[in-house]
């Protein structure tokens, strides 16, 4: 059985990583005034009646498809795509960003095509880059590192917390573009050193080849989020599913559940890493699984905000908020996984 432990990414000890930075670094929140404590998707600083919403993040080892393939003019829509997803789950709209570039030894060429995906991305988000930092570290990196910091503002009487979500509301996903930017360690071992696929080998039934099914970039949803906030429904809460997966739903409110039982067919991607030994329950708690963003709202609005996502996405109504304190999700096999 091949897991995301074994091929290098423990997620369990991740957590408590995170825990251990965290638990030091609180007492800073003492001076500023802090919105949203740590472990949300962005952090909120308040200014008067408008709030900043900070996030950082990077590509991680989709960075080795990249290189695989030679081909580095989408990571920098990846490393957008995580930082301006994660501020719109607070509510906020994304504005600007910084970016840096971590190098083993100086590219201009790889330069310029990571640029050229810094470039679409923010076209993609409607944001600033204003800034950023490039470091050549022969004895730090390998190849390169990409990350970026974004900030987002939101009026603090429309930030989006997920503190009203309550049993029996509904579940919105929006559909991902793929594998996006999570899980790749995994993906990696599965295809290439189990299965001994190339990069340029196709796709089960279909003209793609698998190098290009990993590297398409994160979809981008500041367009259909931020339209929706401009409309009058209420919005409950705002997750992006990144690694952890539907997991992710844990960090806008504690004490519910959230039953997934609706989800669309997820992407032949998927199909093909499962069926190298990889568990259906670790499937789900690693990736998208084929959603890559989730709104919670009100049962009698859920139909109306689908319809109007549907402009701009493909939209599904996939479970619901339960007082059971645990994420089930019924897989696409059918079966029923708890976590």
């Amino acid at each position: 059985m091949v897991t995301y432990s074994q091929s290098g990414v423990d997620i369990d000890l991740e957590e408590v990583t995170v825990s251990e930075i965290a638990s030091k670094l609180k007492s800073t929140l003492n001076y500023r005034d802090i919105i949203t404590d740590h472990g949300h998707y962005a952090a909120l600083v308040k200014l008067n009646d408008t709030a900043i919403a900070m996030s950082t993040d990077g590509v991680g080892s989709k960075i080795l498809i990249a290189k695989m393939m030679e081909k580095y003019d989408t990571v920098g829509i990846d490393c957008i795509a995580m930082v301006v997803n994660d501020i719109l789950c607070v509510g906020a709209e994304p504005i600007a960003l910084v970016d840096y570039l971590a190098v083993e030894e100086p590219s201009p060429e790889m330069a310029g095509e990571i640029a050229e995906g810094l470039v679409k991305g923010a076209e993609l988000s409607k944001i600033a880059i204003i800034g950023g930092e490039t470091a050549s570290l022969p004895e730090i990196i390998k190849d390169f590192d990409l990350a970026g910091t974004g900030i987002g503002f939101v009026d603090t009487d429309k930030i989006i917390t997920g503190s009203d979500i309550q049993e029996d509301d509904v579940l919105i996903g929006l559909r991902s573009s793929g594998i996006h930017s999570n899980g790749l360690t995994l993906a990696r071992k599965a295809i290439f050193e189990k299965a001994k696929f190339k990069v340029t080998d196709k796709m089960p039934n279909s003209d793609i080849t698998v190098g290009e099914e990993l590297l398409k970039p994160t979809e981008i949803y500041v367009k259909p989020i931020v339209n929706l906030l401009k409309q009058n429904f209420e919005i409950k809460g705002l997750a992006h599913i990144t690694g952890g997966g539907f997991n992710n739903l844990k960090r806008l409110k504690k004490g519910v559940g959230f039953d997934i039982n609706n989800l669309p067919e997820p992407q032949d991607i998927f199909k093909l890493i499962h069926e190298q030994d990889v568990d259906i329950s670790e499937m789900y708690k690693v990736f998208n699984m084929g959603i890559g963003f989730i709104i919670v709202a009100k049962e009698d609005e859920a139909t109306d905000i689908i319809n109007f996502l549907n402009k701009d996405c493909e939209a599904y109504k996939i479970g619901k908020v339960t007082a059971n304190e645990k994420v089930v999700v019924k897989s696409f096999e059918g079966s029923i996984i708890e976590y």
